[in-house]
């Protein structure tokens, strides 16, 4: 195994669907920009309640991508 050396950062995504898709609406933007994601961590997990229901989901995450040697 080579070594590498990560960043970190943290993303908040939101969707109405689920939990897992504010996750992977995160994801799919940051990688629009940011190269070598490698993995995430959730931080924090919220959602917005309007009419006795939730109306959207809210997930912070951690992520990790590889520095370019």
């Amino acid at each position: 195994m080579t070594e590498h050396t990560y960043k970190h950062i943290e993303l908040t995504g939101s969707s109405a669907e689920s939990s897992d898709q504010a996750i992977k609406n995160a994801i799919a933007k940051a990688s629009e920009t940011i190269k070598n994601l490698h993995w995430f961590n959730v931080v924090d997990s919220r959602g917005y309640i309007e009419d006795g229901g939730v109306k959207y989901w809210q997930v912070t995450i951690k992520v990790g991508f590889r520095i370019e040697e």
